[in-house]
């Protein structure tokens, strides 16, 4: 599998993620539900605490990952829902530095929602991964 960074700007690149990721010669594509800070049997965690909401969350997006035989530097697409965009950005280094460490800056899009499925979860990530 081949895949090319397009950033036709340099200014994302500098946030950790690209404009788009042209991806050839793949045999997997994997689209990956919401994952929410949710305990294995489905029962939210961490209520009011975005940071530990969004490190679950990633925690529970790398167990679907690793379940498809992929991990984080897999994922090329990533939809992060949040009920406080604000709040969210100030604990994007949990999220940054988790795909940092996995050397992926996937396409990706921020997004605030009135709320989410579960009243008490905060933040909800959604991605696409290809190997």
């Amino acid at each position: 599998m081949e895949r090319t960074r397009v950033n036709p700007w340099p200014w994302s690149e500098a946030l950790g993620y690209d404009q788009g990721e042209l991806v050839s010669g793949h045999g997997r594509t994997l689209y990956c539900a919401g994952q929410t800070a949710t305990s294995g049997d489905g029962v939210p965690q961490h209520e009011g605490d975005m940071a530990a909401q969004l490190a679950l969350s990633l925690d529970n997006l790398e167990a679907v990952l690793a379940r498809a035989g992929m991990s984080l530097a897999d994922l090329v697409r990533l939809t992060v829902y949040t009920t406080d965009v604000d709040l969210l950005l100030e604990h994007y280094g949990v999220l940054a530095g988790r795909l940092g460490a996995a050397g992926v800056a996937a396409s990706s899009t921020l997004l605030g929602v009135t709320r989410l499925a579960i009243p008490s979860l905060l933040v909800e990530l959604e991605g696409t991964a290809v190997a």
